[in-house]
């Protein structure tokens, strides 16, 4: 038998009857023996935990080289269920770079499932300061917890973090074998002790609207909501825009992004080279 018509065969065993539990003991006929071939797949699936893990069948399938529709069918017949869209990197489009620099007045930015900042517009820099979405303040996870500056801004910070350590564990089932978001968690998870705690309590969260309460040195404190917005299909990327909650936000804002204009010149998006 090829590997290929193997692999299947053993996939639809795993995923199919013969089981109690989830991985289930091997089931016995009425004199309570254990029938040959239900034992063999029954340590064959503890062994290698195939029937719980997208990761070893995502291996499987670029191993033996499988077509979309092939990996497709893997998934389905070993754990019934449709494997995850891959990840389609993509530069941000210059349709919303545009649509960026269409709103002067809110701060705007794209990140994608790394929380990687790939583009500010000009409201943004005035807000988060002109270095955001560069060098060390190009991941806003990396901001939030290692950046002094961005922490004491955030009046309720401890809310806000862990809604992002949510999200970074949500993103990670999708993109379980990102080594470059692996990599920002463990940094993360060794010099934040905050973050290393709430990452233990395994929480998965995805809110895509909220409100927070921002103190800027120099309008003082300011209510914000917040949206985030989907992009490209298969992207990951993510629109998050800042809108004031009240007149005394706006004000603030306009006083900022005035302030901003006063000093520079030029287009007011900031697209972030990879």
């Amino acid at each position: 038998m090829g590997c290929r018509r193997y692999l299947f065969h053993m996939a639809s065993l795993l995923g199919g009857s013969g089981w109690d539990g989830r991985l289930g003991r091997p089931q016995t006929d009425l004199s309570g023996r254990l029938d040959p071939l239900t034992l063999a797949t029954f340590q064959w699936r503890v062994a290698s935990k195939l029937y719980d893990s997208p990761a070893v069948l995502d291996a499987l399938a670029r191993a033996l080289r499988l077509s979309p529709a092939e990996r497709h069918h893997l998934h389905l017949i070993a754990r019934g269920q449709v494997p995850l869209a891959p990840h389609v990197p993509a530069p941000v489009s210059d349709s919303l770079l545009i649509l960026l620099d269409g709103m002067p007045l809110l701060p705007a930015y794209v990140i994608d499932f790394r929380l990687d900042i790939l583009a500010r517009n000009s409201a943004a820099a005035a807000l988060f300061g002109e270095g955001f979405g560069a060098g060390e303040l190009a991941n806003a996870a990396h901001l939030l917890f290692l950046a002094p500056r961005m922490r004491r801004m955030q009046r309720d910070w401890a809310r806000v973090a862990r809604e992002m350590v949510g999200n970074l564990r949500a993103n990670l089932a999708r993109h379980h074998d990102d080594v470059r978001l692996r990599t920002l968690i463990a940094e993360l998870g060794e010099r934040s002790s905050e973050f290393a705690a709430w990452w233990q309590d395994h929480t998965v969260q995805q809110r895509a609207h909220g409100a927070k309460r921002i103190v800027h040195p120099a309008v003082g404190e300011l209510t914000v909501c917040y949206d985030a917005l989907a992009t490209q299909e298969g992207s990951d990327q993510c629109l998050i825009v800042v809108t004031p909650a009240d007149s005394a936000a706006e004000q603030s804002l306009r006083t900022l992004v005035a302030g901003r204009a006063n000093q520079l010149a030029g287009p007011g998006v900031h697209a972030i080279a990879g």
